[in-house]
């Protein structure tokens, strides 16, 4: 009885440091900094696979919302300096919606499943051409047919307007990959790496969205202290292009 119950024990003990481990690994890397609300200190981890560092408590914005608000903040995207300037914005982000109504006299969101002031199929746009000045899409061509969207995106654009967006991209590879094959949920998740994804883009992201009738003029990327001080991630890009 004795040893049945020091092999318990140390079962239960090899159980906690385990679990000691695990939830040592889940912890904040460093304290980090929120340029959308001002909060300093420590972010909650975010997303499947987990990424530590990248909800903020605050405000709930992840990544991509603070180098967007990080870009347009050190006049990166001059359309953006002019607030009368018209925004359309593809499936908003709270966080971003909520700083761009204010700012903005014409703004307006858009989506085809979510509460939004215009309901939208990016695909097939209902709306005249050259409406807009502006055209806000984050994680959105990923999930559609981005040559059908990008296409109707500059139709609507006014002649110089620019499409602000950002995508998964792995820059190592030279292509997009695309598998019509998979049709799961599952196997989304396991080759796009979310289960309503239907591509990851390569390099040829840029080539694609310009065939649509645009041209890429710039691309601000995340480095240096910007990702240690705000919880970036190391490399991710806005593409910002221009209607030709």
């Amino acid at each position: 009885m004795i040893k049945y119950i020091r092999n318990k024990l140390k079962k239960i003990k090899l159980l906690n440091d385990l679990h000691s481990f695990y939830y040592s690994t889940l912890k904040p890397l460093a304290k980090r900094e929120c340029n959308i609300c001002g909060y300093k200190g420590f972010f909650k981890g975010f997303g499947r696979p987990l990424r530590l560092d990248a909800r903020c408590p605050v405000c709930d914005s992840l990544e991509r919302h603070r180098l967007l608000m990080l870009a347009i903040s050190r006049d990166e995207i001059k359309s953006f300096l002019n607030k009368n300037a018209s925004i359309l914005h593809f499936a908003p982000e709270k966080i971003i919606e909520k700083i761009f109504r204010k700012k903005f006299i014409y703004y307006k969101t858009a989506d085809l499943f979510k509460k939004a002031d215009l309901v939208i199929n990016i695909e097939n746009i209902c709306i005249l051409d050259e409406q807009y000045d502006i055209i806000v899409a984050n994680h959105v061509l990923e999930h559609v047919n981005d040559r059908k969207a990008s296409a109707e995106l500059s139709r609507i654009l006014k002649h110089g307007g620019v499409l602000v967006c950002q995508v998964p991209i792995v820059e190592g590879w030279a292509f997009t990959y695309e598998n019509e094959s998979i049709s799961s949920e599952d196997g989304r998740w396991s080759h796009f790496g979310q289960g309503d994804h239907v591509r990851f883009y390569g390099a040829d992201f840029r080539e694609r969205i310009c065939e649509g009738g645009f041209e890429l003029i710039k691309e601000y990327t995340s480095q240096g202290l910007d990702v240690i001080k705000y919880g970036l991630l190391r490399g991710e890009k806005i593409f910002i292009f221009k209607k030709k």
